[in-house]
């Protein structure tokens, strides 16, 4: 079963607003063994967004939809569905009720605009919305069923999984996608390619990619299966041969940070820390306490923005940074050997730089 998403709204196309839908709904499907082919994201046109859904339906078995079921004018997703199936809309005066009383629940009088979240493609099914006042929509277009629901995502979320996933479980007939990351640190994407070999072939079940951000490279495992033990036997048996070819590469799984494994060997060696930063205002201390139990291994940390405080705080010599100024290798040795000096702890980093986007130079960038 394959399933296209559409994410309705030019404040996406414009960036004001992250799309957040569709990575989630991907996720869901993917449990459930829905192959999505693709993301699609159109502005609020009329007229796009009906060319949008004519092209998905023509591609997929399940074409989901977000957003644009609003009571005003730029909420035009009804109406290019109508459009799409060549059909006209229709009022309920079921959902005129239901939409009334919600408000009435509220203690407010409807306002007139949301008479028009009552109306439907003739032919149409309603989904209920427990949560809003837009009501969602299933229809069928060539071979693909459509669903469409709100944009707002608690909303979304369960209307999706209350109406919509069970139907693609059932339909999926207990077919599985189980997905993994491995995290590595230490080398590039092309070494850990190379390293991975034919891990990595295209036709391969489970399916094996890399991804890259920063200096962390992640190790993406897609395993199927006709059920839930057989797609995990498969994941496992290509995590492990992933594991013994990159040996000491890699650091964590999933949601495992590198600081969680900063953590872990911090906690193995009973050993503390303690910060000094400028440049970063405190990331690095956040970074290191964000994970649970950090009291074990964090002891305290200074931010000294400005270079009194970094005398003040951490005696660094004013002849140092008139020197060779805050931004130098001396005076992020000077923060380093004081923050240990005056926290007791076993390590202390320091940080200093030029956060931009002004201020670098040649000989000091950003």
């Amino acid at each position: 079963m394959y399933a296209e998403i559409i994410s309705v709204g030019t404040e996406l196309t414009t960036g004001q607003t992250v799309d957040t839908n569709s990575a989630w709904l991907s996720r869901e499907l993917a449990a459930v063994g829905v192959d999505v082919t693709g993301h699609c994201t159109v502005a609020d046109d009329q007229d796009r967004l009906g060319q949008a859904i004519l092209r998905a339906a023509g591609q997929a078995d399940v074409v989901l939809i977000s957003g644009g079921i609003g009571p005003t004018d730029d909420d035009v997703t009804r109406a290019a569905l109508a459009d799409a199936l060549e059909k006209p809309l229709e009022l309920r005066s079921v959902f005129v009720e239901q939409i009334e009383a919600f408000f009435a629940k509220r203690g407010r009088t409807m306002p007139a605009a949301n008479r028009v979240q009552a109306m439907f493609p003739v032919g149409s099914q309603a989904i209920e919305n427990t949560c809003g006042t837009a009501p969602g929509i299933r229809a069928r277009l060539n071979d693909a069923d459509i669903f469409v629901m709100p944009g707002v995502p608690s909303e979304m979320r369960v209307m999706f999984r209350r109406d919509v996933l069970p139907q693609l479980a059932a339909a999926a007939d207990g077919r599985v996608l189980l997905m993994r990351c491995i995290w590595c640190y230490g080398a590039g994407e092309s070494d850990i390619a190379e390293r991975l070999g034919e891990l990595m072939a295209r036709d391969r079940n489970p399916l094996v990619g890399t991804t890259a951000q920063e200096t962390v490279i992640g190790v993406r495992i897609f395993a199927r299966g006709d059920s839930a033990g057989q797609a995990g036997e498969r994941m496992e048996d290509t995590a492990d041969e992933i594991r013994l070819r990159l040996g000491k590469l890699v650091f964590g799984q999933d949601d495992e940070t590198l600081a969680h494994a900063v953590a872990a060997l911090l906690i193995r060696n009973h050993v503390t820390i303690a910060t000094a930063e400028s440049c970063t205002g405190g990331l690095l201390a956040k970074s290191l306490t964000d994970i649970a139990g950090s009291s074990a291994y964090f002891r305290q940390g200074y931010v000294t923005y400005a270079n009194d405080a970094k005398m003040q705080l951490l005696d660094v010599p004013e002849a140092t940074l008139q020197q060779h100024g805050a931004v130098s290798a001396q005076t992020a040795e000077a923060m380093a050997v004081a923050c240990r000096k005056k926290s007791g702890c076993d390590y202390a980093l320091s940080i200093t730089g030029i956060a931009g986007p002004s201020g670098g130079s040649p000989e000091k960038p950003i």
